[in-house]
């Protein structure tokens, strides 16, 4: 999502830190929870590597080996960090148990080392807890000077602490339902989590279900997720979603509901459905790749175009691309290559070894481009500085016409929910016509799928989604932005 040094940058599922690398907009964090009669370790790291476009900067295990918490923390991919410990085996001796969590890490904040990599661990008057959180607490501010008036110390700023924090206290205080319950109430935000207390595992979701979290059976164990991607490729059977506002408790072998907390409505992250997870997944009853393909076609039926052929920017249009193709009968075309083994690169010293960088990464196949009218999909556009670039060398491959169409409305808001969209500076749409857009990526044309359609084609329903980046209107309370429930805009 940035330039830097006038270097062009190109969007990529794997995010990067170095300078050539563009980035969409990134989530915040992969959960996974184990409970079972077979060792952990196993099924979590390849739970976490089914799961490492969730974030790919830090990756952790803890497990419960019947008395005390073990976790191990590596940096960078989970097969590159683990890997020696893996194939020499000493990684069992450090995790050995069959209750745990893991988590994978895109910040949106914070220290990017292993001090801000999950899980979070604390031992306390419950025993010892580990959580693996996806989402982000806004208030998490206000609950730490809170809790560090109460005597209570903290080792990192992360906001996974703090919710950590607020449900040891609330359950030593409370008990377990009840404690649970006062937590959800002081916590405003978004979070789908995996806890470990003790010799238990639970799984717990906000109110209004902004992240997703599923859970299913493998055999004698149970598997909880951020995507229901990761039971199919262990071979289980998915169970369900966890509910908004529902706390689960797996012990003994069974699992129950402990605690539902009811919601007027729900918000998932619409993010999920264009790009966040992957077209295997299914979120709250609803297939990613289905939903995507429905966006194509209805970005199709509202901007369609007399053109040779439909190209996707990869990986991120090619679903929607798809559909746009099959609803106007043009021909799809994989016309630019992607090099899958650019991502994780050094940071080049030089402007000619940077532009070099961009050049490997992404190329356009002539034969499918040249003398051709061409329609370029893509899931979304932030800064616009990549669509540019895209656009620029599929003239200079020869595409007679480029026309550009997005799978999803234009973002123009923050998100404070757990996606790194902090600034309205990084939105090339804030305040500026689609013809102005246009002008700046130098297409022949440019359309968004509407909000209606979007919404129709996920289908969860008029009140069910997280639209905030959208609309600036936001399903939580956050200081100075306007709220779903009001009619005008408040300060908190």
């Amino acid at each position: 999502m940035c330039e830097k040094r006038g270097v062009p940058t190109v969007d990529s599922l794997v995010q990067d830190s170095e300078n050539t690398v563009g980035q969409k907009p990134n989530e915040h964090c992969a959960v996974v929870g184990f409970y079972g009669t077979d060792g952990a370790f196993d099924w979590i790291y390849t739970s976490l590597r089914t799961l490492q476009h969730r974030g790919q900067e830090s990756s952790g295990i803890s497990i419960f080996d019947g008395s005390r918490i073990n976790t191990v923390k590596v940096m960078g991919l989970v097969n590159e960090g683990f890997k020696s410990s893996v194939e020499n085996g000493s990684i069992y001796s450090k995790l050995g148990g069959n209750i745990g969590v893991g988590h994978n890490r895109y910040s949106t904040a914070g220290a990017k080392d292993l001090s801000g990599a999950g899980p979070v661990t604390v031992s306390s008057l419950l025993g010892e807890l580990a959580l693996s959180h996806n989402g982000e607490i806004v208030n998490q501010v206000e609950l730490r000077e809170e809790l560090k008036k109460k005597g209570i110390t903290f080792q990192t700023q992360l906001d996974t602490e703090v919710l950590l924090m607020v449900l040891s206290r609330e359950i030593s205080e409370k008990g377990l339902k009840n404690g649970f319950k006062n937590a959800m109430s002081l916590l405003r935000g978004s979070y789908s989590c995996a806890l470990i207390i003790n010799d238990k595992l639970y799984a717990f979701r906000d109110p209004l279900g902004i992240r997703p979290l599923i859970f299913g059976k493998v055999g004698n164990n149970y598997i909880v997720a951020s995507e229901s991607s990761v039971v199919d490729v262990l071979g289980g059977k998915i169970i369900r979603d966890v509910e908004p506002g529902e706390v689960i408790e797996f012990f003994e072998g069974e699992y129950k509901t402990i605690l539902n907390v009811p919601s007027m409505r729900t918000a998932h992250c619409m993010f999920e459905y264009v790009y966040f997870s992957r077209p295997d997944s299914v979120i709250d009853n609803v297939e990613v790749y289905n939903a995507r393909i429905l966006m194509g076609r209805q970005l199709a039926k509202e901007a369609p175009v007399d053109a040779d052929v439909v190209v996707p920017v990869p990986d991120s249009g090619r679903t929607q691309a798809m559909g746009y193709a099959l609803e106007l009968g043009i021909e799809y075309s994989e016309g630019l290559f992607k090099n899958r083994y650019s991502e994780r690169t050094f940071i080049m010293p030089t402007q000619s070894l940077r532009s070099n960088s961009v050049k490997i990464k992404l190329n356009p196949i002539k034969s499918a481009i040249a003398g051709k009218k061409v329609v370029l999909i893509d899931d979304s556009i932030v800064r616009g500085t990549t669509m540019r670039y895209i656009v620029s060398i599929l003239r200079s491959a020869g595409a007679a016409e480029i026309h550009v169409r997005i799978g999803s409305p234009m973002i123009i808001a923050p998100c404070y929910l757990g996606v790194d969209m902090k600034t309205r500076d990084q939105f090339i749409a804030l305040n500026k016509s689609i013809s102005d857009i246009n002008a700046e990526i130098g297409s022949n044309s440019l359309a968004y799928l509407s909000l209606e359609g979007l919404k129709e084609s996920i289908g969860l329903g008029p009140k069910s989604l997280c639209l905030g980046c959208l609309t600036g209107e936001y399903p939580v309370k956050i200081k100075g932005e306007k709220y779903t429930q009001q009619t005008a805009l408040e300060s908190y």
